[in-house]
């Protein structure tokens, strides 16, 4: 994408507090315009070998190309 563009980043956190961090780490540093933390979910996942099963809270960063 160009420098310019503006971009929707997905990632996961582990829990609450880690996705607060996160967010305001993003927004002090102007590394991010926005964080939405949203409600836990349930992931399944394929990992080693076998089925995990963990709560996760997702958040959605909006940002720039240049600064992702």
């Amino acid at each position: 994408p160009e420098a310019g563009a503006v971009l929707l980043v997905l990632c996961n956190a582990p829990d609450a507090a880690t996705a607060e961090t996160l967010a305001d780490h993003l927004l002090q540093s102007r590394l991010a315009a926005c964080v939405n933390i949203l409600a836990p979910c349930s992931s399944h996942y394929r990992w080693q070998g076998a089925i995990e099963k963990t709560t996760e809270v997702p958040l959605l960063i909006k940002t720039s190309a240049a600064a992702y």
